[in-house]
């Protein structure tokens, strides 16, 4: 992980660099592949009030850069509220990360193995009755809706040509999306 800690119209010390590199030396515990971090200190002065503004950007292998923007009259308050925000971050992504289900071939490994030949006797194409997938008419589709038990929505063409969609409510009535 490539490490920048800036300075903009304040000197830094080295306690502060110090500490700015302890918090981004912590953020390697959530094992996520991160390119570079960049924290960013500037001073303002508004209204005669002296802050600080701490910027700190996270750039990830496969997601966009995390870029989190704190203000605080303290350097090591600011330095802190913005690591926590990141810390939050990364955990959110590492999370979706650990529950993301395999869904394409590149993501199954070195050792997945390609079907190469279909075998045609294993093939079943399996013949639907088109009338029962046709479009309906809005007298249709009420009564479909009141004789079927199960089926809850159906699809029908109205006045205009346009597909709706018609669903038997809880409380008996018909709705009309």
């Amino acid at each position: 992980m490539n490490k920048s800690i800036t300075g903009r119209h304040f000197e830094l010390t080295d306690a502060i660099k110090a500490y700015a590199d302890a918090l981004l030396e912590g953020l390697k515990k959530y094992h996520l592949d991160i390119i570079s971090a960049n924290i960013v200190i500037s001073a303002d002065e508004k209204n005669g009030k002296k802050g600080f503004n701490t910027e700190i950007l996270v750039n990830l292998k496969d997601k966009n850069t995390i870029v989190i923007t704190q203000h605080d009259k303290d350097v090591y308050a600011a330095l802190d509220v913005a690591i926590e925000r990141v810390k939050k971050a990364l955990r959110r992504h590492a999370d979706k990360i650990k529950d993301h289900k395999i869904m394409s071939f590149k993501d199954l490994g070195e050792e997945a193995e390609a079907v190469s030949e279909i075998d045609a006797d294993e093939i079943e194409i399996v013949p639907m009755d088109l009338e029962l997938h046709k479009p309906l008419d809005f007298d249709e589709a009420i009564e479909a809706l009141k004789s079927e038990k199960k089926r809850q929505f159906i699809v029908f063409n109205d006045y205009d040509g346009n597909m709706r969609v018609m669903y038997k409510r809880a409380d008996g009535k018909f709705g009309l999306y």
